[in-house]
């Protein structure tokens, strides 16, 4: 226990916080009836739950990186 807390390593965190707080602002913007229209709408929209999943991992995996 008598490591030093280093803040460095976790604001390497804050940009994927900060990208899946966006990521469903995005979403909810996309879904405007004026953009109904876009075939690619649908598919661009379903892949967003699986983004933020990735990158729960990928904050996870550097986290557990950084306690070690």
């Amino acid at each position: 226990m008598n490591e030093k807390h280093n803040n460095k390593k976790e604001l390497l965190i804050l940009p994927l916080v900060l990208l899946a707080i966006l990521v469903p602002v995005g979403g909810h913007w996309l879904m405007q009836p004026q953009l109904s229209d876009r075939d690619w709408l649908v598919y661009t929209l379903a892949a967003l739950p699986f983004l933020l999943f990735g990158l729960v991992i990928w904050a996870y995996k550097i986290a557990v990186k950084n306690d070690q």
